[in-house]
């Protein structure tokens, strides 16, 4: 099944993403605690995440040219954030500095015997974008414009812009934040997590809450959702589109990250000129590869795992 739109052929960058970067601090136990007790841990480790800056970073890893706008605190996190995005060699000209600020943090406790994890965080309010910050002309520089609708006031700023230039929007949410019905009318791609249609619209049945999410964006838009262990799905023209999920090498052992890392290969794939079906399949295989190690970011693939992995080495679960 072929989108109903594409990128345009050329410009500075493929992808532009405007939305949250954070620090995780990610803490590794034999099993997931029960309340009032207490439990040793398996390991730790300070990892670089956020929603959009690791799509950012996941696609320029895969070879594409990419830049990030968003904003650091001035903290030691922030410090580690921003270093750890401009060493992956995403652009990073429209990123801010907030003096006083505290970075986005997030405490992930990850269960060793599955790789599935509970996330903790908190974002400092200096962080956040009001309309008239929105980065302007930002938009226009990519052929596809990512972001994750924290802040969706500014991202509909920015999404008008992006349509205005003939920009592919793409859209990663969670959770239901005010304004966001402002942006999803500029969203020509909406790929979210599997509660969100059902937060957004009432409907408990999974495919039934993604139709009807379809009707709160244009027409022609395209929307799906990840469904963890199994795979990820798109509702277009009347069709539910469905792939299943790659059995991640060795075995799982973080899932912290893994919607952003799907995100990296659907854009991948969308970029690269694939239809619907081949985008959900790259996805699904940038997924799993990332899940091999602990963080958001560690084990995403370069191009050729990525080639490896789809040419025979994966194996869906």
């Amino acid at each position: 099944m072929r989108f109903p739109f594409e990128p345009p052929p050329a410009r500075e960058f493929d992808a532009v993403g405007f939305g949250l970067n954070a620090v995780d601090h990610l803490v590794v136990v034999p099993e997931y605690p029960e309340f009032d007790t207490k439990i040793r841990l398996v390991e730790h480790e300070r990892g670089a995440g956020g929603q959009t800056a690791s799509t950012m970073a996941g696609l320029k890893r895969l070879g594409l040219r990419t830049a990030y706008a968003g904003r650091f605190g001035s903290d030691d996190a922030g410090r580690f954030g921003f270093e750890a995005l401009r060493a992956e060699g995403v652009d990073c000209e429209l990123t801010e500095v907030v003096e006083g600020a505290r970075n986005q943090v997030a405490y992930i406790l990850i269960d060793a015997r599955t790789g599935e994890r509970t996330v903790i965080w908190d974002r400092d309010e200096r962080l956040a974008y009001a309309p008239e910050e929105a980065p302007r002309g930002f938009a226009r520089r990519g052929r596809v414009l990512h972001m994750d609708a924290h802040d969706p006031r500014a991202c509909a700023v920015v999404a008008r812009e992006a349509k205005e230039a003939g920009t592919v929007v793409s859209l990663d949410v969670d959770n239901i934040y005010e304004g966001l019905g402002e942006l999803l009318p500029h969203v020509d791609v909406l790929v979210s997590s599997k509660e969100f249609p059902r937060r957004l619209t009432g409907v408990t049945e999974e495919r039934a809450a993604l139709a009807e999410t379809k009707k709160r964006l244009r027409p022609d838009a395209v929307v799906g959702m990840t469904l963890g262990e199994r795979g990820a799905v798109v509702y277009h023209e009347g069709r539910f589109v469905e792939t299943p999920a790659f059995a991640v090498p060795g075995g799982c052992r973080d899932t912290t990250g893994a919607g952003d890392a799907f995100h990296t290969g659907f854009l991948y794939g969308l970029l690269g000129g694939e239809g619907i079906e081949g985008c959900l399949t790259v996805g699904c295989a940038v997924a799993a590869l990332k899940c091999r190690a602990l963080g958001a970011r560690t084990a995403l693939p370069s191009a050729s795992e990525l080639e490896n992995f789809l040419t025979g080495e994966g194996e869906t679960s």
